[in-house]
């Protein structure tokens, strides 16, 4: 077997991974639990037919019972 071979970084690949990692504790501290990297906000304005149809079951079998 061979050993896999080390990628060499360049100081600027260093620097900017260091930079993130603090970055990203700071996040941390600052919230008191991680928060999500690739977190997408969902407008409330725009139409969302299977949200609206979750939620018309959830009242008609409330309904019923």
């Amino acid at each position: 077997m061979r050993k896999k071979k080390k990628k060499k970084r360049t100081p600027l690949e260093e620097y900017i991974k260091a930079y993130r990692k603090g970055s990203r504790e700071a996040e941390i501290e600052q919230h008191g639990h991680p928060l999500p990297k690739h977190y997408i906000h969902v407008s409330k304005k725009i139409y969302d037919r299977s949200k609206f149809r979750k939620e018309d079951l959830r009242s008609s079998k409330t309904e019923d019972a």
